[in-house]
């Protein structure tokens, strides 16, 4: 009996020693499949972010091959980081992350609740910006990231703005968790198609850009609203409210609509 106990005990320990060695191994895996495929996920997330700011610029073809959005984004796209305390630019870091960014007090700061109209909490000290060049090679847009929370999600987006530091040239959402067929209708070319030629500023340079339920196509300012979605298209509103206001791009558009990008 005591033989049998023994080797019962002998068992068992057997057991869990190999199924601790299946879980290390198992572990060991994953861990380096995880660093070994982190240099591609990040190549992949700068070629989709690539690709939609020259959706949103104009500048996409139907089917292009990665050779090609880098080759047109090389010569038509200048990253810069524009400061939000100075509303200076200068040239970017080779990688600028924007979460990094606001998970340090050094790089970014706290909202007050008159101030998160976009209820995104914090907002970081600097913000990568996109100038675009035209086919002579001088800037004629400005891609500006925005955000803010929708109904389900916090909604991600690129908008172009001419030159003029006023017109829309387009949007883009590239990110976002709306209900599909209603708040997810910001992915609609139907209603991105309002975008382009709407005025963000009126003449007095106040953000003048309304999210409205119907009947906006005649107004300069006015964009539809998402028919079913109306926290959706509050949370446009609010993020276009934040982010064309002094805590966010504002102060730097009027620069621009003073003429600092310029270029002969």
């Amino acid at each position: 009996m005591a033989n049998e106990k023994t080797t019962n005990k002998d068992s068992v320990g057997r057991t869990f020693l190999v199924v601790f060695i299946l879980c290390l191994v198992c572990s060991i895996v994953v861990a380096g499949s995880a660093v070994g495929l982190k240099s591609k996920q990040q190549e992949q997330i700068l070629l989709d972010t690539q690709r939609n700011i020259l959706s949103v610029a104009g500048l996409s073809k139907p089917a292009m091959s990665a050779e090609e959005i880098q080759k047109v984004y090389k010569e038509r796209i200048e990253a810069k980081l524009l400061n939000f305390k100075t509303n200076e630019l200068s040239d970017s870091k080779s990688r600028f992350d924007l979460n990094d960014e606001l998970r340090s007090e050094e790089t970014s700061i706290d909202l007050s609740p008159e101030e998160d109209i976009a209820k995104i909490r914090r907002r970081a000290n600097s913000a990568e910006i996109y100038l675009v060049k035209n086919s002579e090679g001088k800037i004629d847009q400005i891609i500006l990231p925005v955000y803010g929370s929708g109904l389900w999600s916090v909604m991600y987006a690129f908008v172009a703005v001419d030159i003029d530091g006023v017109t829309s040239r387009g949007i883009t959402y590239y990110s976002h968790g709306e209900t599909p067929g209603l708040g997810g209708e910001v992915d609609n070319a139907q209603w991105k198609a309002q975008w382009p030629g709407k005025k963000l500023f009126n003449e007095q340079g106040i953000p003048a850009i309304k999210i409205v339920r119907s009947g906006a196509t005649d107004s300069p300012y006015g964009i539809d609203g998402l028919s079913g979605a109306t926290l959706t298209s509050n949370g446009i509103q609010h993020m276009f409210d934040f982010w064309l206001g002094d805590n966010g791009f504002g102060p730097f558009l009027k620069k621009v609509r003073e003429g600092a990008l310029n270029n002969g």
